[in-house]
């Protein structure tokens, strides 16, 4: 079976990546690629939609393809938590409906946020150092907000001390109790480092991209996986524990 895929910011970095892996992928086609100009009625009649925009964006085109159907395969930086459970609300009532949201479609990035959260436990000083190219709209990123939400869930049940300084501008902004700091530099694809604290040690987990194509395998996971899915999926992990995510 071919899956009919049908971009949304398809003139982007990320845009341009999915129509060029739909274009070497034998299981899909290219149904439409949508740029700030089109509409969206364009893309119905796919089997899924991706989309790489903007939040406000973004959020229309969740509504549409809830609307009409079809799955949809979000991309977009800025879906936090409240906004997420607002949308979970919304999916009640549709429960075929499938959306699925993943803030970094990097192998690598999930499991360092993995790592993350388990390392977490153990420490309670912890702070995140986010980089990416100076052309990133958005900050903090959606990986590093997902990670300090991943991290204050595996803290659920422990003590979360003070963070010093906090109110300071310097000191970030605090994210599900992480202070998280971001850096928007040319000369940088994306990278970001966890730092946790503890007597008289330092852990950082670290992780870097070095260009766009390391968000190829979790992409094609993804939209593989999409139209098998119902309801919220957020998070590459979630896509890759499916039944569903063949490799």
């Amino acid at each position: 079976m071919t899956i009919k895929v049908a971009v949304v910011g398809a003139t982007g970095r990320m845009g341009k990546l999915a129509l060029d892996l739909i274009d070497a992928a034998q299981d899909m086609h290219l149904h439409a690629a949508l740029d700030s100009k089109s509409e969206l009625s364009e893309a119905l009649g796919s089997d899924v939609i991706f989309e790489v925009t903007r939040l406000e964006v973004s959020q229309k085109v969740v509504e549409f393809a809830v609307a009409n159907g079809i799955p949809v395969v979000v991309g977009t930086s800025g879906w936090s938590a409240q906004k997420l459970a607002q949308l979970d609300k919304v999916l009640e009532t549709t429960p075929k409906s499938s959306v699925v949201v993943i803030p970094n479609f990097s192998i690598g990035s999930m499991l360092a946020s993995s790592f993350a959260a388990q390392a977490a436990t153990f420490f309670n000083s912890i702070e995140i150092v986010e980089a990416h190219h100076a052309g990133k709209i958005d900050s903090p990123s959606g990986t590093a907000v997902r990670t300090a939400e991943m991290i204050a869930e595996a803290r659920k049940d422990l003590t979360q001390p003070l963070i010093p300084g906090v109110g300071q501008p310097a000191r970030g902004e605090v994210v599900a109790g992480v202070p998280i700091h971001s850096l928007r530099l040319s000369g940088v694809s994306a990278k970001q480092d966890v730092v946790f604290g503890g007597q008289s040690e330092l852990l950082t987990i670290s992780h870097e991209t070095s260009s766009v194509a390391a968000y190829s395998h979790g992409i094609l996971l993804s939209l593989r996986a999409a139209s098998k899915l119902s309801g919220l999926t957020v998070g590459l992990q979630a896509v890759v524990d499916a039944p569903v995510a063949g490799n």
